[in-house]
Parts: C-alpha cells; sequence; structure tokens
C-alpha cells in the first residue's frame, strides 16, 4: 500500500517520546494516515513545537527524562484547551490513567500498538478536538470537575444513547475506538452523576461483569 500524500485538512500531529525508533515507527503510521507529523525527542521540546504549530493532536510517551509524560500533558494543556493528548505508555494501571486525565489527556495507547489501531485512536482523538473547538468557539466549558472533558463525554453520551440494551466497558471501547481506561473514568463519572443505570451480569463463569445503560 502506498502512503497517503494528502495532508487530511491540514491537520497537524506533535509526536513525542525520547526513543528515536518509536518517533521514526509513529511519524510513519501518521504520514500513512494522510496526516503531517511533528517529532520531538523531549517534553521540553514538544511544548515549544505546540507553541509553534498549534497542532490539533499530541501523541507523548508517559516515561522521558526532562518533564515526564504528566507534567508534559499538564504544560500543553494549559497552552492549548482544545488539543487532543494521546499517551503513550506500558502501564495500564487505572490510576496512572486517572492522574493523566485529571491534568488533561484526552486518550490512551497501550504499547505496543498495531498500525491500524493507531490511526482508528487518532481519528477518534481528531474527532475529539473538533468537538471540543466547537465547544469553545459555542464558549462552552473546556472541563468540568475532575479533567472530565465535555466533548469525549458527549461522544461516549452519544454512543450510550443508541445502544437498544446495557453495553459493557469492554464494548464501549470497541465502539468508540477509545482506551478501557478512558472509557472506565468517564463511564465512574456517568455513575457518580447517576445518568447510567448498571445492570449486573450473573451466571457467568470468571470475574463478573457490569453492563451500563444511560438513563
Amino acid at each position: 500500500m502506498k502512503k497517503n500524500e494528502n495532508i487530511r485538512n491540514n491537520i497537524k500531529i506533535v509526536i513525542i517520546d525520547d526513543e528515536e525508533d518509536i518517533l521514526y515507527t509513529i511519524k510513519e503510521i501518521c504520514s500513512f494516515g494522510g496526516y503531517e507529523a511533528l517529532t520531538a525527542t523531549s517534553g521540553r521540546k514538544g511544548y515549544e513545537l505546540c507553541k509553534q504549530y498549534r497542532p490539533q493532536l499530541v501523541i507523548v510517551d508517559y516515561h522521558m527524562s526532562d518533564w515526564d509524560g504528566l507534567n508534559t500533558v499538564k504544560k500543553i494543556r494549559a497552552l492549548d484547551p482544545a488539543i487532543s493528548i494521546l499517551v503513550l505508555t506500558v502501564d495500564e494501571r487505572q490510576e496512572i490513567s486517572d492522574r493523566f486525565i485529571e491534568v488533561g489527556a484526552t486518550d490512551f495507547a497501550i504499547k505496543p500498538i498495531k498500525a491500524p489501531d493507531l490511526i482508528s485512536r487518532i481519528n477518534v482523538n481528531i474527532k475529539i478536538h473538533e468537538v471540543t473547538k466547537k465547544n469553545i468557539d459555542d464558549q462552552a466549558n473546556v472541563f468540568v470537575e475532575k479533567g472530565i472533558s465535555p466533548a469525549t463525554l458527549s461522544l461516549i453520551c452519544d454512543f450510550l444513547s443508541k445502544q437498544e440494551d446495557g453495553v459493557t466497558i469492554e464494548e464501549i471501547t470497541i465502539g468508540m475506538n477509545l482506551a478501557y481506561q478512558t472509557v472506565h473514568r468517564y463511564v465512574q463519572y456517568l455513575m457518580e452523576q447517576e445518568k447510567l443505570e448498571l445492570i449486573p451480569i450473573y451466571g457467568q463463569i470468571g470475574r463478573p461483569k457490569n453492563k451500563y445503560r444511560i438513563i
């Protein structure tokens, strides 16, 4: 297959990772998907690229020297309230993803990630950027309590409203091309707001799962 030679609507992606081989691979995937990719080997350099080019999406590694992923995400979010921030990590713990969401991350990709999966994740985060940008233009709040993005929240609620029956977090994850950790955080938020009905699944072998239905 040939690379997509046409840049999609001048969409720019900044990739931040202190491993050169990972930077090269992700840049090639972005180019194949039709996006203009800019790379940085540290959080500080990535932040400067964001200041200069105002990308729609940043892909940032968690473990880096100089600024780590958390500090980098926090700095970039303060710079641009609309930008989508996709965090790359090998750490699947929910508490780690919660910390990232609180400082402004949009979504997560667990390393190693395959090219088709990363392109799907990029596409949904570009969509989140578009919705967030519109919210800002409409003077809506960018983040509500606990770092929840109204754009992502709206997309998840729209997805849930189209489901006739309850769905599990795994099914939402697959249906929306978002990370499990991201979906889990937003489902918990909706449960706290009493916007979801929890439907227990009984009689299955192994760890029980719950389904969720929007109220």
